[in-house]
């Protein structure tokens, strides 16, 4: 699968009842194996930000820097998570509101594994992924 983009973004309220600030969503654009252009958009709950040494193997955010840009944990998670589950490459949402779930995204995972897709997405504009066998 071929990564295009990725991005993040803490959500902010829309209407005062409203709980997004609560949340963060990331993404991440691709071309499925027909070469149809998707993205995928994955929001969590914000508190698993703070919370990210425990589950996963970054101590601090930004998690990393390529050349002069800074990426944080929000920018990254669509990737990790259709790396891990290569079924969501045929959804346009994905939601994550257990810590057991958002922990399992990085089981396996090094930091220097994300640092090198990040890396090659930036340097050739677009990274090759591949997926993670169950």
């Amino acid at each position: 699968m071929m990564i295009h983009s990725i991005s993040g973004e803490e959500l902010e309220k829309s209407k005062s009842n409203s709980p997004e600030e609560f949340f963060t969503r990331s993404e991440v654009t691709f071309s499925d194996e027909n070469g149809k252009s998707k993205t995928l958009a994955v929001l969590y709950v914000r508190f698993f930000d703070e919370k990210m040494s425990e589950w996963s193997p970054f101590e601090s955010d930004p998690i990393f820097k390529v050349d002069d840009k800074s990426f944080h944990m929000r920018d990254v998670i669509a990737l990790i998570a259709l790396h891990k589950n290569p079924e969501f490459q045929h959804r346009h949402r994905v939601y994550i509101n257990e810590e057991e779930a958002f922990a399992a995204l990085f089981e396996g995972l090094d930091a220097e594994t994300v640092k090198g897709w990040i890396t090659q997405l930036e340097s050739d504009g677009q990274l090759n992924l591949e997926y993670t066998q169950a």
